[in-house]
């Protein structure tokens, strides 16, 4: 008697899931029913996003089509968001009503900044992620400006996601309406910029900021968001008409629901083979994950780095062979866009600046969305979910 596929389910199209789907369209798994679940058919790369919003890429350039790899690795996609798992039976919820099922699971879902901590940020606040909510707030906040509807913008969120996106809008706007664009101010509650980094990035992109007028709130942190103004430490009101939320990242709520070993920030827990640690049908990676024994920071350039591993340990399981155990790099080498086609590197105490750093970052991101473009476009699977 034929035994069913095995089903793998894939949630999310980040980083890893995009390399786990080309890894099986070049070489196919026998005997496997592969689902690719998001709610988007585009993946922005990330990292490519303030080049977006600054109006050097496409949205085309900048994503990946994830129907079409999809196709290529002869997976069916399922557009929608998963917003519960039980793992007793083995099912996914998603937000359709449509129940999911499968034998394994792998999350990539990404993670968002925190709206649920600070009173007011989800009403008042543009959230910078997901890309596609911001983009569509990102296109209304531009006519609001080209109209005179917008002085003063402020980002709460002092990492380098928030300084980026600053300094993307900024170049946007000055370049379309010169001296009709809004001002900006940044607002953090860390004492100084990008607390991660080293001495040398924090100096330059400081100077940076100052140069180009945006006031700076540091140590100030966000108690609440009204119409209009952020309410920071001691109640320090600062008025500004539209509010972009950049803060840390927050997990979705629904992994720790369902009874998935997670850290207290609600994260997947795995460990070194990116497997859950209470689990052993579910994988992890990517900012929705964290390694146990080797936590590093949210950051596309780690979960890039977990794709091929945790293709090839999902490849390990459907075969039932031992995985292999991955540890991660300590340091990633930064690429920090300041607005123009300019950017800094940064690996350690080395740091470096100029156009050739902006060109040498284009080439490495292109290259990367390439990748994930199919040799050919077979046809797509469709379901009824769809």
């Amino acid at each position: 008697m034929r035994t069913r596929p095995t089903r793998l389910v894939l949630v999310g199209g980040g980083h890893s899931h995009v390399e786990v789907l080309r890894r099986f369209a070049r070489e196919p798994e026998p005997e496997l029913d592969l689902t690719l679940i998001a709610p988007s058919p585009l993946a922005a790369h990330s990292v490519m996003m303030p080049g977006l919003v600054a109006g050097h890429y496409s949205v085309a350039q900048s994503h990946i089509d994830l129907l079409r790899l999809s196709a290529w690795a002869r997976a069916r996609y399922v557009r929608d968001a998963v917003v519960g798992l039980d793992l007793l039976t083995k099912t996914l919820a998603l937000g359709d009503g449509e129940a999911e099922p499968f034998d394994f699971v792998s999350l990539d879902v990404g993670s968002a900044p925190d709206t649920t901590q600070v009173p007011g940020a989800r009403e008042n606040a543009i959230a910078a992620r997901p890309a596609a909510t911001f983009l569509a707030a990102w296109e209304a906040l531009q006519a609001d400006a080209a109209s005179g509807k917008v002085g003063t913008i402020a980002v709460v969120g002092g990492g380098v996601a928030g300084v980026e996106l600053l300094l993307a809008m900024q170049y946007r706007l000055y370049t379309e309406l010169r001296d009709a664009a809004p001002r900006f101010a940044l607002v953090t509650d860390q004492p100084q910029l990008l607390p991660d980094h080293a001495p040398g990035v924090r100096a330059r992109l400081g100077k940076l900021l100052v140069a180009r007028g945006v006031i700076l709130h540091l140590g100030s942190g966000a108690i609440a968001v009204e119409p209009g103004a952020v309410i920071a430490t001691h109640h320090r009101r600062i008025a500004v008409d539209r509010i972009i939320w950049s803060v840390s990242a927050g997990s979705q709520p629904w992994p720790a629901a369902a009874g998935l070993a997670c850290d207290p920030r609600g994260f997947v827990q795995t460990d070194d083979a990116l497997r859950s640690t209470s689990h052993p049908f579910v994988f992890a990676a990517g900012d929705c994950a964290v390694q146990v024994a080797h936590p590093r920071p949210k950051s596309s350039a780690f979960a890039v780095r977990q794709g091929p591993p945790l293709a090839a340990n999902l490849r390990r399981v459907l075969r039932n062979e031992p995985l292999a155990t991955y540890i991660p790099q300590r340091h990633a080498l930064s690429l920090i866009a300041t607005g123009g086609q300019r950017a800094i590197a940064a690996r350690g105490a080395f740091v470096f600046e100029g156009d050739w750093v902006w060109q040498w970052k284009d080439g490495i991101d292109r290259a990367f969305v390439a990748k994930y473009a199919p040799p050919s476009a077979p046809t797509q699977p469709v379901g009824p979910e769809e």
